[in-house]
């Protein structure tokens, strides 16, 4: 069995829910980047983990670091971005609602963190919806920003 790379970049949502499926997508055009050799593939994971959960905890556990991308519900204007990390989403959780992944995600770092496996940087970047019904593609707003997520992320993903 290989050990797991050092950093993992997880997209979360739902593709089925218009904007809420941004995650996904961000991380899959990711992949599709390393695969095209624009993105280090040597010691980076991309994974799509859909709607989260606990199969999570095997893919975070133990990993120096990890960049997780999701809808988040922040009050902000459509198609805005902000990276937060777990203790600042703890901060805020009684005042907004994060995103439909939020408790999950969360009570997965716990546990990493209770079994002695929590990574050791944990980066959790919030995409604010415009939409969230069901249909199978991104509104235009954030369709049009994934270029500018694409960015934001590769930033993160670099050493540095």
């Amino acid at each position: 069995m290989t050990a797991p790379k050092p950093v993992i970049v997880i997209g979360l949502g739902n593709p089925l829910m218009t904007d809420e499926g941004i995650g996904t997508a961000v991380v899959g055009a990711l992949a599709e980047l390393a695969e095209a050799g624009k993105l280090s593939t040597d010691y980076v994971e991309y994974l799509d983990g859909g709607c989260g959960g606990m199969y999570l905890l095997h893919s975070i556990a133990g990993r120096r670091k990890v960049i997780l991308i999701d809808c988040a519900k922040m009050g902000l204007a459509p198609g805005e971005l902000r990276r937060f990390t777990p203790e600042d989403v703890n901060t805020v959780k009684q005042m907004t609602h994060l995103s439909l992944h939020e408790v999950d995600i969360m009570r997965v770092i716990e546990l990493a963190e209770m079994i002695g496996q929590r990574p050791d940087e944990i980066i959790i970047f919030g995409i604010q919806p415009e939409t969230i019904e069901p249909q199978m593609a991104l509104t235009e707003t954030l369709q049009r920003r994934v270029p500018e997520y694409l960015a934001a992320l590769v930033e993160e993903i670099l050493p540095g």
